[in-house]
């Protein structure tokens, strides 16, 4: 692990999205320094699926060092930010730095992605980065995705010598609830755990102001600063790790790598020329179509095609780009759920 320094010490952090994840995992790695982190999120109730409350998290910050100020918070609403804001001021005499963390995801293409879900990704990713950084005025640095990130190079440009704004990303999957929910319980030893991002932001967070405008990957500017160890940072040691599906690295260039570190990963198709038998597979759409019924067919509404080769799971091929769906990552987890039907018929 990066080793802290002490220079976020007295620092006041308001984080977005803090209660649990990456931004939790930024705040404890904040408050190791003696740091005063304001937890701004939306869980002050458990949640019967999601770990840890805004309360769970500052906690968490205490014991590990540092202050905390837990606040509910829904980042489209102004009235909530700024009530935030002010009660940090008063509490810890102003902010240093702002990290944007939270923000809502839906896999899905443009003709199956409703407008609901549209207006839900650009109030929290887009509207609500703007409006943070708006209502803490003295924002340093801020961590954003896709929808976030014109925000960064414009305000890099406009507050360039005043402060300091950045983007950083994860190269790979990291393990968090979201990412539980999306690829099921076997996704984990795929993902690398939060601390790689709380390392890297506290890297990026502990650099002078004339720093900005960047956008960052975790692992690259943990290189930058002598660390060479990756395996600490992951879920399961030695296992093939799933590529972040943001950035634009192919799962093609991945296995290269992986191959060249002595891994096999668990995505990669066998030869083009591999002999295939039919008898096996023919065997196994019998026990497929003894699993389809017409209360299946109208949970799913959906169509599959397989083209078999390798072993994967429906949710990580689709999210490795092996499994090609003509819908979302919806289908893909039915899909999931039909193999396990499938697995009990002892397919």
């Amino acid at each position: 692990m990066l080793q802290n320094s002490g220079k976020l010490a007295g620092c006041t952090l308001f984080i977005t999205g803090a209660s649990r994840g990456i931004g939790k995992a930024i705040a404890l790695k904040a408050a190791r320094d003696g740091a005063n982190v304001v937890i701004a999120a939306k869980t002050a109730e458990p949640h019967p699926k999601l770990p840890g409350t805004i309360f769970t998290a500052a906690d968490e910050v205490e014991a590990a060092g540092g202050k905390a100020l837990p606040c509910v918070v829904d980042i489209r609403d102004e009235q909530q930010i700024g009530a935030a804001v002010q009660k940090a001021v008063e509490t810890f005499g102003g902010i240093d730095i702002l990290v944007n963390n939270a923000s809502a995801i839906s896999l899905t293409g443009t003709l199956e992605t409703p407008m609901k879900k549209v207006d839900l990704m650009l109030g929290i990713n887009l509207r609500g980065t703007y409006l943070t950084n708006l209502c803490c005025r003295l924002a340093a640095y801020t961590m954003a995705k896709y929808g976030m990130s014109m925000c960064v190079l414009g305000m890099a440009e406009e507050f360039r010598g005043q402060i300091a704004v950045n983007a950083l990303w994860p190269r790979t999957a990291i393990q968090t609830a979201a990412m539980d929910m999306l690829g099921g319980d076997s996704v984990g030893k795929q993902c690398r755990t939060a601390d790689i991002m709380a390392d890297a932001a506290y890297a990026v967070l502990s650099k002078p102001k004339d720093y900005t405008g960047h956008f960052l990957v975790d692992e690259d500017i943990l290189k930058e600063q002598g660390v060479k160890d990756f395996d600490q940072y992951a879920v399961q040691p030695g296992h093939p790790l799933l590529p972040d599906f943001f950035l634009d690295e192919a799962p093609e260039s991945l296995v290269k790598q992986m191959e060249q570190h002595g891994a096999t990963p668990a995505f990669k198709a066998p030869p083009s020329d591999t002999p295939r038998s039919g008898g096996p597979i023919e065997n196994t759409f019998d026990i497929i179509r003894g699993v389809i019924n017409e209360d299946v067919v109208k949970a799913t509404q959906g169509v599959y095609r397989f083209d078999l080769s390798g072993q994967l799971k429906p949710t990580m091929a689709f999210m490795t780009g092996k499994l090609r769906i003509k819908g979302d990552m919806t289908l893909a987890i039915k899909l999931e759920k039909l193999m396990g039907r499938m697995n009990k018929a002892k397919l």
